[in-house]
């Protein structure tokens, strides 16, 4: 399956150096968390996801370090070689790239990418392009808010 993305996609990406890093890893682990069920569906008893995003959000308050962030960001992407299904492999890719924003803001811009891809291959068929479309336009409105102090 392809993943097709959007014109939000492409304004996410040229938006994303107008952020503070802090900002960017809070909306990184915003992404992937809302798509935390397409991984835990198929691997309930695995928390390595949620663990990477909580290790994003402590970092944020200064309770963790970088390379802890970083070593939680590693133990999501040995979940993502080990994931059933494309969603749930996407899913574990976006928690990673989450955690690992903490350490390249850069990183922001994939885990969202990958939250995207969970939503796509996560829907029927003919829900695909919708469903990627309203969870782009998610993205971009979260992170708008992000930036005037808006909150989930």
């Amino acid at each position: 399956m392809k993943f097709i993305d959007t014109d939000k996609g492409k304004t996410i990406g040229e938006l994303q150096s107008v952020f503070e890093h802090k900002t960017l890893v809070l909306w990184a682990v915003d992404c992937a968390e809302r798509v935390l069920p397409f991984f835990e569906e198929r691997h309930p008893d695995d928390k390595r996801l949620r663990e990477a995003i909580e290790a994003g959000r402590a970092w944020v308050r200064g309770e963790l370090t970088m390379s802890e962030a970083r070593k939680a960001a590693f133990a999501t992407h040995a979940a993502a070689r080990e994931a059933e299904g494309d969603a749930a492999c996407a899913a574990a890719r976006s928690a990673g790239q989450a955690a690992a924003s903490a350490h390249v803001a850069g990183h922001a811009i994939h885990a969202a990418t990958y939250a995207a891809k969970a939503i796509t291959y996560g829907s029927y068929p003919a829900d695909r392009n919708s469903n990627t479309a309203k969870e782009r336009e998610w993205q971009l409105q979260h992170l708008l808010d992000l930036k005037n102090g808006g909150e989930k």
